[in-house]
């Protein structure tokens, strides 16, 4: 099978691969559409990836071959790949499957091969069946709502004002479940027009660049003086943390959905005059991508508009040095298979 592989010296590699098997233990799935997030250029441009590594996490497909799991979903489902969990540990029993530390499985991000790739071995646990009314595109992309929906249930907060830093595609996503949720007013804080543009199409109520506008002045408008109840870090900017905090309202919370390196908190007694609260945001669960696709079916999601390129799993390593790497790109889709 054909496969985009990550080597060193070279960075993603067209090769043909052995395709894989179910084995005693898995599933295969015929991949139709993979996203490539944000996650996967930080990985390759990091240096630290294994030789020979394909990555590819956001990605659609069918039940090709279900080996000998009688319990798997049959052959011809329709499906999206998520990590597995043990629901034993620590971290499973305090709700947190997402960060299972004894029997974590995934594609792309993890010990297997991922989705930029014809095909890919799973585990039953992993997939997730795609309601009828929701294409392979939008499937594809539920990963990178998911994440987002993840980051407002990291916050911990129910409604009132919100801003998010960086209209990215899980900035953008972010928006789009905050106004599903109910937030108002909703801010997005992006420098790109694009971006800015699409944000205010999936329901922003306010959108700025804030190489150009006072966030700080702007932002005390919309709130009423109050400041941002959530702020939702997304663009991976780290000055955005200390700016962040100027910005929050008395027991605001701000959560850190992307990363960075380096953190520096420069004014300490203030917050401690104005208890906001900072916390973090990793992946997401089972439930919230089921949820991210429940929504696609009702029309409530279209995934689709951030696809600024559809191109073939063969064009992967020219798009990635031409639209990818200088940023041109605000989601890459690869059409693999056949879509549905």
């Amino acid at each position: 099978m054909k496969a985009a592989v990550y080597r060193k010296g070279k960075g993603l590699v067209i090769e043909e691969v052995p395709t894989p098997e179910a084995g005693a233990d898995g599933v295969l799935v015929k991949v139709s559409d993979t996203g490539f997030c944000g996650s996967d250029h930080s990985l390759i441009e990091s240096g630290l990836l294994p030789d020979g590594l394909i990555l590819g996490h956001e990605a659609s497909g069918v039940v090709f071959d279900r080996g000998r799991q009688k319990n798997a979903f049959a052959e011809g489902t329709r499906v999206i790949l998520r990590p597995t969990f043990c629901g034993q540990c620590r971290e499973c029993r305090r709700g947190k499957p997402h960060l299972c530390g004894e029997k974590r499985r995934s594609i792309g991000v993890g010990d297997l091969p991922g989705g930029f790739a014809e095909y890919v071995k799973a585990f039953p646990p992993m997939l997730i069946p795609i309601p009828p009314a929701v294409d392979s595109r939008n499937a594809a992309l539920a990963e990178a709502f998911a994440s987002a929906l993840h980051g407002i249930h990291c916050a911990e907060i129910e409604g009132g004002s919100a801003l998010v830093m960086g209209g990215g595609p899980i900035g953008l996503a972010a928006v789009r479940m905050l106004k599903i949720l109910g937030f108002n007013p909703v801010v997005l804080s992006e420098p790109v027009g694009k971006k800015r543009d699409l944000g205010k199409r999936w329901g922003a109520d306010f959108v700025l660049d804030p190489l150009k506008e006072d966030i700080s002045r702007q932002g005390r408008e919309w709130t009423g003086g109050i400041g941002f109840e959530t702020i939702l870090e997304c663009s991976g900017v780290s000055d955005n943390v200390p700016l962040a905090f100027t910005l929050a309202a008395k027991g605001g919370t701000i959560c850190i959905v992307s990363m960075f390196k380096g953190l520096a908190v420069n004014q300490p007694m203030a917050l401690n005059f104005r208890e906001p609260r900072l916390t973090w945001s990793y992946s997401n669960t089972h439930e919230e991508n089921i949820q991210c696709l429940a929504w696609m079916a009702e029309g409530k999601i279209d995934a689709r508009d951030m696809i600024t390129d559809l191109i073939p799993l063969e064009e992967l390593p020219r798009v990635y040095r031409e639209r990818i790497h200088p940023g041109k790109a605000i989601k890459v889709m690869l059409k693999i298979g056949e879509e549905f």
